[in-house]
């Protein structure tokens, strides 16, 4: 009776719910966990508050934080905020998923939609063997990453100590989650170390440049080795999709201007790069780009930045990573076809291409619909903290929004400061970020698509 019962209620539940919804699950069962006595460094429990916020933001992914992770987690509590950091970067769903593999579940098709969405392929086909790549592809490359960071750590915290910070660092990395757990200051302490912030920016865009890109980039290696010695051989380059090249074309331009522009707005300004080498400042410059990707790691006070700088930040942080991978934003492709759109719009062009490919109306509405979505939550919830945490600066407030929203991460300092209230709106940001704003808004939607049979008179309204 009992079975038959929660197999009705699952059927009731559609697909695209139940990814919102076990990202809830897994916020309140790491909430528990952190509650617990044991996880903390002082042995004591930590208020339900903290221990909501530090799960959500593990989930979602984003690093803001309201306590000290090395100084206020014990080991114990470190692991369940590492393991909320991998299940929250590879999705719920995945990471289910995969236990379903390892229990030779059998997957229904209401199961393989689901993978589907979680993980933002469109194919019918392929899902498990597309999962299976993932999770091979991520632990190979957390793995390696682990390798760099010890040999930077372990000399410095001794062996145990150095290899759970090596392994905590390269899954916070390649996550885009920003958590560390190496003190207070971030990856500060380690500005000017070309080896370790290159490693991390590595992991970084690895994770945010999104899963499909990498076998993308395997599969034209391999076509490109078996193919015969010709003149007219296909180059690398040529064999990738679309998609791949847009991805990789963006990314080298934001990573580039935003690498200049970091440069140009903070060059003189004593207290983050101004009393640098030349090569030094173009090393720092280049990681917060890469990190304002919704990585979260910080080698500056934000707080010392220049208010252009921080502006300019703001800005990449709303655009982030590639789809499909673990970044947050809008996503890279999404800002590309709001721009095009605009464009075919302000020329009166019959259709919106790029690149000799044309895109179709349905995409332009969806991008469209998600970059105002975004930016319609950002100033409310500005709005919001404006009105709980009246005595914190606005670009502080816009800087900390978006970082929530977006999953980024950064900050200048003002989560720790924000009341109950200015608390509870960043949480909500960081889910909703996590999800989707859309997804969230069409997940819990009851109106269902109807065809208008009805034609109504065109509104007499002037715009523009």
């Amino acid at each position: 009776m009992i079975k038959k019962l929660i197999k009705r209620r699952q059927m009731r539940i559609a697909p695209e719910r139940l990814i919102p919804l076990s990202f809830l699950l897994a916020i309140i069962l790491g909430t528990l966990l952190l509650m617990l006595p044991f996880a903390t460094a002082e042995g004591e429990s930590t208020g339900i508050l903290t221990a909501l916020f530090t799960a959500t933001t593990s989930v979602c992914v984003t690093g803001l934080v309201v306590v000290d992770t090395y100084a206020h987690w014990s080991l114990f509590g470190q692991m369940v905020i590492l393991l909320l950091i991998q299940i929250g970067g590879l999705g719920v769903v995945a990471v289910g998923a995969l236990f379903m593999l390892m229990g030779k579940k059998k997957f229904t098709l209401g199961d393989r939609k689901l993978l589907g969405g979680a993980l933002n392929i469109e194919r019918n086909r392929g899902h498990l063997a597309f999962l299976l790549r993932i999770f091979k592809g991520t632990f190979l490359l957390e793995g390696m990453g682990a390798l760099f960071y010890a040999s930077r750590f372990i000399p410095r915290y001794g062996i145990l100590k150095g290899l759970w910070a090596a392994c905590f660092q390269s899954v916070s990395a390649f996550c885009n989650a920003g958590f560390d757990n190496l003190g207070s200051n971030s990856l500060i302490n380690y500005a000017t170390d070309p080896f370790l912030t290159l490693v991390v920016a590595a992991l970084i865009i690895l994770g945010g440049i999104g899963f499909s890109v990498w076998f993308d980039f395997k599969r034209s290696y391999l076509e490109m080795r078996k193919s015969t010695k010709s003149k007219k051989r296909k180059s690398f380059y040529r064999r990738l999709q679309y998609h791949t090249k847009i991805v990789l074309w963006l990314t080298g331009i934001i990573l580039l201007s935003g690498t200049v522009l970091t440069l140009l707005t903070e060059w003189n300004n004593p207290n983050t790069i101004g009393n640098l080498s030349f090569f030094d400042k173009v090393l720092v410059s280049f990681f917060q780009t890469v990190t304002m990707r919704t990585a979260g790691f910080a080698t500056i006070d934000y707080t010392n930045a220049h208010p252009t700088s921080i502006l300019l930040y703001c800005i990449q942080m709303l655009i982030g990573g590639s789809p499909g991978g673990t970044a947050g934003g809008v996503k890279t492709t999404t800002f590309l076809v709001v721009l095009l759109f605009i464009r075919s719009e302000v020329y009166d062009e019959g259709m919106i291409q790029f690149r000799h490919h044309s895109i179709s109306q349905e995409m332009a509405r969806k991008a469209l619909t998600i970059f105002i979505v975004f930016t319609t939550l950002i100033l409310t919830s500005v709005f919001l903290l404006s009105l709980t945490d009246p005595d914190a600066p606005l670009l502080y407030t816009l800087f900390e929004t978006i970082s929530a929203v977006c999953t980024v991460g950064v900050t200048a300092n003002l989560t720790p400061t924000l009341s109950f209230l200015g608390k509870i709106v960043i949480m909500l940001l960081m889910f909703i970020g996590r999800i989707g704003p859309l997804t969230v808004l069409l997940s819990f939607s009851n109106r269902k698509k109807k065809a208008l049979e009805m034609k109504y008179a065109k509104a007499p309204l002037l715009i523009g």
